[in-house]
Parts: C-alpha cells; structure tokens; sequence
C-alpha cells in the first residue's frame, strides 16, 4: 500500500513498451449465491508457501520487490507460473513509469463475457524491504484462490478475472494503466473489482472497504460467521489499486488489516493485540518479511477472498439495458466555456430508470480541470464530475449511475463538459446512456 505522502503518478507517461496483455472485463454486481455452492478452506501451508518464495526471490535481489528490480519480475514469473501450470489464460501487460513495468491479468475459462469478477491485489514492494505483508499477504491470499478455483474446476455464473499489479507503490500506477486502457465496452462489463492489499498485519483488525454494498456485505457476512466483527476500512481509502477501478465507476470492496496507525484500546479489546502499536510496524521497512505475518489474520482473510469468489461469481444473467450512444468529437475549449454532446432518446415509455448509466470517454491531458455533468431533457443538471486540482492524471473514462427516475425517459440528453483552468485541453470522444 502506498503512504499518502507519495505523490501519485497518474501524469507520469504510460506508454506501451510491449502489450501482452490489453482488455479485461468489468465485473458485475454480485447477485445471491447458489446455496449448493461452498467455498473450500485455503490451506494457510499453501499461502505461506507462497509468502517464502517471495521472501526468497528478495533476499536473491537485493533484499526486494519492488518495481524495475529485478525481484519484481522474478515474483511476477513465480506467479505465472503456477498459474499456467492450473489452466488459467494469462497475459503480460507492459507499461513505462521511471521504468518498465508488469501487470499479470489470469482469466478462468467459462463464465458469462459480459459479466467479469475481479480480484487484484499489488505484487511489487516498497525499495526498502522485501514486502512480506505488503503486499506479498494479498498476492498469495489471491493467487491461492485463484488455485483453488482450478482444483476446484469451478464453473461459475460469473467470468473469472484475476490480477497482480505493479508500481502500486508508486501512485497505483499499474492499476491505473489497466483501468484506462479498458475500452468503455470491457469497463462495462466488470461487475466489481476486489481489492486485497496488506491482509496479514502482525497487530491486525479486521477492516472492509465500505465501497460497494453487496460486496461488502459479503466480506461482512463471512466475518459474522466467524464471530468475529469488523470495522469500516478508512486507513488506506484512496491508497491501494481499488481507487482507478472506482474513479472509472466500478463496485470495489475489500480486506485490510492496519498499517502504521495505532491500534486502541478498543480494538485491541475486540481483536486481541497490543494497544498503542501498530498494526503492522514493519510497514515499509526491511523488518517486512514472513516474520512479520499473523497467521489467523492471513487464514481467515485468504478464506475470505474464497468466500467472496465463490459467492459474488454465482450470479444470474443480467442482460443489458438499451444504450444511446454519440460518438462525434467535441472539442472542450481550454478554460473556455461550457459544450455539449448531445443524445436522442426516444420510443421509450415512463421515466428513466433510478439506475441510469452515463459512459464516458473524455480525453484531456489534465482531467482535474473538467467539470461534467449529465443534462435531462428538462435542463436539470446532475453532477458527474468535479473538478480537482490534485487529480493530474489525463482522460475520463468512466461510468456513472445517475438516478434519474424522475425525469422523463424521451428526450434531448446532454453531456456538457467544461474546462475550468488553463494549459491543458481535450475533447469529448464519445458518450451513452444505458437504461
């Protein structure tokens, strides 16, 4: 997990060194689980099997993992290894960040295309130690489901997607890559993104993103289950390779157990520990190695992340609404005034649906200097976007959910878009509703 002191990399220029790997499917929002189907027991052996080898691979590289070191690469390659060996589909995604860096995206044969489960979680270390908890925890919690979805020749409702990202320590910029070159017609597809960065904290609390209610009701349901309560995750929120799939409009959720804050009193009285410490005081250090792991807090989060799969990967067919959709290029004035790109609806009955979904692909080379906002037919505006002067990355490419129940369904709808500050300029590329 990255400190928030870094400063993201979001303008660093990403370009294609060598594009094994391109698009990859949205996720779509878990429905109810088929109650003939179990998640199985992750053997902690098998995970903390992976966290040696992780620890291996750094001590032969340097003491790290972390992006353009070697050990990065040697981590990546141990991890597509053993998923290629189990009949996963994987793919090789190069970016450009102050170096090359790597992305592994794994597909599970079968599943519904339009409908993608993913989990993810950030295989590169900080420079200054081997990244044991952070975040070898989360890359073996998921590469071992990812193993037991193979021995288990799960078939599930829902298409299987799997990922490890690199230079997450530097500003999430190999998630952020990932995102961005989603054509707007994958990103739609992918029901939610899971997230497992850090779930192994010596001194750990039980922690879930409060992002995407199923999600996190499923994360929260597992836990009751055990009896063991949670908390709403709010240390690392915005820090971790979540962030690009939930800008982009994509259901995120998922498990963390502390870094450098302190854990109270309370805490420590519900999950045991030691108070006034933190959760995991090798963060970001060289200490971070497989001594620095809590054994019941890494089995019952790769259990979890089990749980999760096999519960949110079961859900029933959704087909797709009806999409208007303009494609015409409109050029955003640098700090200039307001434009349009308008959509025609029409042949519909009634209101628009609580859950419109507005698509969009704004290319601009500062994206925190536009505002959008979605107009209905009336002129009543619905905020898409603010404009922010810390977010330096370039292009919107995201969907949002408008509810817009009440507003008549027929109609002009317009996306007006406008660029508050100088220097930067861009264009509207394309657009669409969905209901």
């Amino acid at each position: 997990m990255k400190l928030f002191r870094r400063a993201a990399v979001g303008a660093a220029t990403l370009a294609i060194g060598g594009l094994l790997a391109t698009t990859a499917p949205a996720i779509a929002a878990p429905a109810a689980p088929s109650p003939t189907l179990a998640a199985p027991d992750i053997p902690l052996a098998n995970v903390k099997a992976h966290l040696s080898q992780f620890q291996s691979i750094a001590s032969a590289n340097g003491g790290n993992r972390a992006h353009g070191r070697p050990g990065y690469k040697a981590s990546l390659d141990y991890v597509k290894a053993k998923l290629d060996a189990a009949g996963f589909t994987t793919r090789i995604q190069q970016f450009s960040s102050s170096g090359t860096g790597y992305n592994l995206i794994a597909d599970w044969p079968g599943g519904d295309a339009n409908q993608v489960l993913m989990a993810g979680a950030h295989l590169d270390s900080v420079s200054a130690g081997p990244g044991i908890n952070d975040n070898g925890s989360g890359s073996a919690g998921v590469l071992e489901t990812a193993l037991a979805v193979s021995r288990a020749q799960l078939q599930p409702t829902k298409h299987l997607r799997f990922a490890w990202w690199g230079a997450e320590e530097l500003g999430m910029v190999g998630s952020r890559y990932y995102v961005n070159n989603l054509p707007a017609a994958d990103r739609s597809k992918v029901s939610g993104y899971l997230n497992f960065d850090m779930i192994g904290s010596p001194n750990p609390g039980y922690f879930v993103y409060d992002d995407d209610p199923t999600i996190e009701k499923t994360f929260k349901d597992f836990y009751a289950g055990l009896n063991v309560p949670t908390e709403i995750e709010t240390e690392g929120d915005g820090r971790s390779d979540h962030a690009p799939f939930k800008s982009a409009g994509i259901p995120v959720g998922g498990l963390f157990t502390g870094a450098e804050r302190a854990k109270s009193s309370a805490q420590a009285q519900k999950w045991g520990g030691t108070a006034g410490q933190a959760f995991d005081r090798c963060y970001h250090s060289s200490c971070d190695s497989t001594s620095n792991i809590n054994d019941t807090a890494l089995d019952r989060n790769s259990d979890a992340i089990a749980h999760a799969i096999w519960t949110l990967g079961a859900g029933t067919t959704v087909p797709p609404g009806d999409a208007y959709e303009n494609t015409a290029d409109v050029a955003i004035p640098d700090n200039g005034a307001a434009v349009t790109s308008t959509v025609n609806v029409t042949g519909r009955t009634g209101n628009a649906p609580a859950t419109l979904k507005v698509d969009v692909d704004v290319r601009h080379t500062w994206r925190g200097d536009v505002v959008l906002d979605l107009l209905a037919p009336d002129g009543t505006a619905y905020r898409l976007k603010n404009s922010s002067s810390n977010d330096s990355a370039d292009n919107i490419i995201a969907t949002y959910t408008v509810d817009a129940s009440s507003e008549t369904a027929n109609g002009a709808w317009k996306l007006r878009a406008q660029d508050i500050a100088s220097q930067d300029t861009g264009y509207i590329n394309s657009w669409k509703l969905t209901f």
